[in-house]
């Protein structure tokens, strides 16, 4: 039992690689898409503004009010419960991000030449080989400023992955048979630490959607249901804000207990 993620920029055959995989697996095959409407419909928020929030750079209002983080974390939140059923491939922009520590993910980027994403994008939207270009490297920047505001990497860092494949001379077909034989290997296999660290960033990911909305900047650790959370506050606020922490937190399914830490601000 394994996860597998495809990291892909537009037009980079990771969808059909994705797809291909799952069928020859037997896995079930989820899109950046099928998540953001899962979270929609869980959390109430309009599909635009989750997929603006895990597409678009940062603007300059979002650093001050928090609305890309909270978007994002409610997007984290249906991610990540998706992810802890295991046998699943998920192929779409920031899933590796959101599965940090888990042993049994295969973390995979596929990339291939611009030129033949240049290609693809004018066969799909017409236009000159310039507009198709400007719109591919638009999209490519984009992606790497939301992943170094979100979490100061680059998407694009071969470091990242387990697997890193060029689509030119590796074909389709063969990149799917090196997924396939490299996630069948033991070092991938779910463990039950594994899955414990599964199920740890799943609750924090459930409690801190259940929190965004009264502390934007809460952090959220979770070991074996025993939630610890840490903030900030004015001091005359600190206690109204530790008690709607704990009642919030407490009704989040699965904990089994909160420590608060409340660290003090200066007006």
């Amino acid at each position: 039992m394994s996860i597998i993620t495809i990291s892909r920029g537009s037009y980079s055959r990771g969808k059909e690689v994705a797809e291909a995989v799952a069928q020859r697996l037997g896995y079930a095959c989820v899109s950046r898409d099928q998540v953001i409407e899962e979270a929609s419909d869980e959390f109430n928020i309009p599909e635009i503004k989750l997929v603006r929030a895990i597409h678009d750079a940062p603007s300059i209002l979002d650093r001050f009010t928090y609305g890309k983080e909270r978007f994002v974390t409610y997007f984290e939140a249906a991610f990540l419960a998706r992810m802890q059923r295991d046998d699943v491939i998920y192929h779409g922009l920031a899933g590796h991000f959101f599965l940090k520590g888990v042993s049994h993910v295969l973390k995979v980027r596929i990339i291939t030449d611009m030129e033949e994403r240049v290609k693809l994008e004018m066969e799909r939207n017409g236009g000159t080989y310039q507009e198709a270009f400007q719109v591919l490297k638009r999209d490519d920047e984009e992606r790497k400023r939301w992943s170094r505001h979100l979490y100061d990497i680059d998407t694009m860092d071969p470091f990242l992955y387990d697997l890193v494949i060029h689509i030119k001379k590796i074909d389709v077909e063969d990149a799917v048979g090196i997924i396939c034989q490299t996630v069948r290997s033991e070092r991938f296999q779910t463990t039950p630490e594994s899955q414990q660290t599964m199920n740890d960033l799943v609750l924090a990911a459930s409690v801190k959607a259940a929190l965004v909305a009264l502390r934007p900047d809460i952090e959220v650790i979770s070991r074996e249901g025993h939630i610890v959370l840490r903030t900030k506050a004015l001091v005359s606020e600190r206690e109204k804000i530790f008690q709607n922490l704990k009642k919030a937190s407490e009704g989040v399914p699965g904990v089994k207990g909160v420590d608060i830490d409340i660290k003090s601000m200066t007006p």
